[in-house]
């Protein structure tokens, strides 16, 4: 091996080791964290085991803040979340097929705005939607929340690319010709062959909708939460975060780790049993017939 291409490899390995170890090491302490009490925290090794009894207690401190309203917030997480990726998925899978292989008036102009609009960042339309919900008097309700979750341009454009590359048109026609209906092509043909697709879309959307804290923010104040909401409640009880707080209840730094860590466990559960499904429709539309 000559030694370019010697000092080549050895220049990547290194930049890989780097970005393992910039990544990895936040996890690992975030995962310790929790089976610590706040002074082993600060004095002893970032990577060392508490215990856990400390575990538990750490636990229990979080499952008791304000009289439980962690299970509240995770609730309606669930409840935002799942709603708006059954309304997704019905509105999603449809749009995209409709724009890959049938054909109707002003076709091209719907594919433009599907692409532009997702393109604008969702933050920045926090508050028009929000201008929207107050004047249908929503804000507060589900609705302000699950409405705007259902919204996923990206899923449109992720199920066109996937029904335009991935689906074979004579396929299709063949069950036309067979005197099959649209409806029953789609239903009984094209979903079953959008399996991976309809997993990604789905994914993209809990995910996203998971981790939205701008949104549930204006829109659900109070009780009405999600949990990442609720995190920044939980922050703004942390001394250490929050000097000025005159809160009656303190939340403890391994006692936070603790709550990030029940905020992301749902999703990695689903990513883990799922991740067949996500890495086919990454796949599926990289190829055309």
């Amino acid at each position: 091996m000559s030694p370019a291409r010697w000092m080549g490899r050895a220049l990547v390995t290194v930049v890989l080791v780097f970005f393992t170890l910039f990544f990895v090491v936040p996890i690992v302490w975030l995962l310790l964290a929790p089976t610590k009490t706040p002074r082993q925290l600060l004095l002893d090794g970032p990577f060392t085991f508490g215990g856990f009894d400390t575990l538990a207690s750490n636990w229990n401190e979080l499952i008791q803040f304000q009289g439980g309203i962690v299970w509240t917030w995770i609730g309606n997480s669930v409840l935002y979340t799942g709603v708006a990726l059954l309304v997704t998925l019905v509105v999603t899978i449809p749009a995209g097929y409709a724009l890959a292989l049938t054909e109707f008036r002003l076709r091209k102009t719907l594919l433009v705005v599907t692409l532009v609009v997702m393109l604008i960042p969702s933050t920045a339309l926090v508050l028009p939607v929000f201008l929207e919900m107050s004047a249908l008097k929503l804000v507060g309700n589900p609705l302000a929340v699950i409405l705007p979750f259902s919204f996923f341009p990206f899923g449109v454009y992720l199920t066109y690319i996937y029904f335009s590359t991935s689906v074979s048109k004579d396929l299709l026609d063949a069950a036309r010709i067979d005197g099959a209906g649209e409806w029953r092509v789609f239903g009984r043909i094209a979903m079953p062959l959008a399996t991976p697709v309809i997993a990604l879309v789905g994914f993209f959307n809990l995910v996203g909708n998971w981790n939205n804290y701008f949104l549930p923010f204006v829109m659900a104040p109070g009780r009405k939460s999600p949990i990442q909401v609720g995190l920044a409640e939980l922050l703004s009880n942390v001394p250490l975060f929050n000097p000025t707080s005159g809160a009656s209840i303190t939340i403890s730094l391994p006692v936070l780790a603790l709550a990030t860590l029940v905020s992301v466990g749902p999703v990695l559960v689903i990513f883990l049993f799922s991740q067949r499904f996500l890495v086919t429709g990454m796949t599926a539309g990289g190829t055309k017939e």
